[in-house]
């Protein structure tokens, strides 16, 4: 039976707020942002259709009822130990490029939306995050039906787009102001925050498995 329709604005209204509560969450995909942002005002924007490219099929996936898959012991230590590797050879990437960050040639495309697929598919707790608070979206939302689900979906990747291009737009608009010893600490930041969160997803899937 699908809910009364007149409903569907205030439930999406939940969804936003929830939403954005998660993307503001400093995280590996706001570091990249920043420093991709730096060479290209549209980065964040690129970001999140990255994002978006491994969120839809978890979507489809919980849709279809197999939310349990994501809280597999099996999935989210595979997801961390990988995923935190790939973090921290991304994290040393950045460090090393410090010296010619604002120097190099133009961020490419592909580029941005490469980092926002592949930190997200490396991110366990993004999975986690899904199979747990997401599937309650999930789920409530088929009361609404197929439209419903479309409907929370894309609010939600809306809240992802927004955050994440604002950030890009507003680093862009003010590199002009970061000095070149300003720019090396940024990107030190921002490399250590990769390096930080992949060390933090190996020693949890280590933990999990040993503790499993």
């Amino acid at each position: 039976m699908v809910a009364d329709t007149t409903n569907l604005p205030l439930f999406l209204l939940s969804v936003f707020a929830i939403s954005l509560t998660g993307a503001m969450m400093p995280g590996p995909v706001t570091a990249v942002a920043i420093t991709n942002g730096s060479q290209r005002k549209e980065a964040g924007a690129l970001i999140a259709l990255g994002h978006g490219l491994v969120e839809l099929p978890v979507i489809l996936l919980i849709y279809f009822g197999l939310a349990s898959f994501f809280e597999s012991d099996t999935v989210r230590i595979t997801v961390g130990l990988v995923g935190g590797l790939v973090l921290i050879w991304m994290g040393f990437n950045m460090f090393r490029s410090r010296p010619s960050a604002f120097s190099a040639k133009e961020e490419q495309a592909h580029g941005s939306i490469l980092a926002g697929l592949t930190l997200t598919a490396a991110n366990p707790y993004f999975f986690v995050w899904w199979a747990t608070v997401g599937a309650t979206l999930v789920v409530s939302a088929r009361d609404f039906g197929g439209a419903g689900v479309a409907a929370m979906g894309v609010t939600h990747w809306l809240c992802d787009f927004g955050w994440l291009l604002l950030i890009s737009w507003v680093v862009y608009k003010s590199r002009h102001l970061w000095t070149q010893r300003v720019n090396r600490v940024v990107f030190g930041i921002c490399a250590a925050i990769l390096a930080g969160f992949g060390s933090w997803f190996i020693i949890s899937g280590i933990s999990l498995a040993v503790s499993g």
